[in-house]
């Protein structure tokens, strides 16, 4: 076996957002994968380093996001280990060719798909099974001070969630349209 190709990067529709597919070797026994390799992920362009990992649980049809933090930028390493989720990233990054478009990937605890989704980005998923374990690893702690955030069913964005009344907290049924939100409530891009 070649340790060093344990990962497979795909890319998405946006530049600099990708999924990672790891090898997954199993026998009657079950499985083994590894979720995380810092100089492997390195290899495949993911040089971040991750300070804060997150777990939440959620039933089905709930859909929390799109969020994201300003002066504390997060890039984040998303997977499933229970159910099914849509995992979606929206670019924000003022500037950016692929402003205000959206990627999405299906994550799972069959596929043990991994979403990367850089800094700049709003980040967002919909619960899809009856019952969902969601994990991500932050480049960035979180500060309840600098967050953000867009609405899930702004028109302009037209994010295909599959579903026309999800669960949503109050705080984010709230959240301003990308139109609304102040310009200097928004990253920027940086090029290179």
């Amino acid at each position: 076996m070649n340790t060093r190709q344990t990962f497979e990067r795909l890319e998405t529709t946006i530049p600099g957002v990708c999924v990672l597919k790891p090898a997954v070797f199993g026998d009657a026994r079950g499985f083994f994968l590894e979720s995380y390799h810092r100089s492997k992920f390195a290899d495949l362009g993911i040089r971040h380093n991750f300070v804060q990992d997150n777990h939440s649980r959620s039933i089905k049809n709930v859909l929390r996001g799109l969020h994201y933090q300003l002066h504390r930028p997060q890039a984040k390493l998303c997977r499933v280990i229970e159910g099914e989720v849509l995992d979606v990233a929206v670019d924000l990054r003022v500037g950016s060719p692929t402003f205000g478009k959206w990627a999405s990937q299906l994550l799972s605890q069959e596929n043990k798909l991994v979403m990367f989704i850089p800094e700049g980005f709003a980040h967002g998923f919909l619960a899809l099974s009856d019952s969902v374990q969601f994990l991500y690893k932050c480049s960035d702690f979180h500060d309840a001070t600098d967050e953000r955030g867009i609405l899930w069913s702004d028109p302009t964005l037209a994010i295909s969630w599959g579903v026309s009344q999800p669960i949503v907290s109050d705080k984010d049924s709230r959240l301003p349209t990308l139109a609304l939100a102040p310009q200097d409530a928004l990253p920027r891009f940086m090029q290179g």
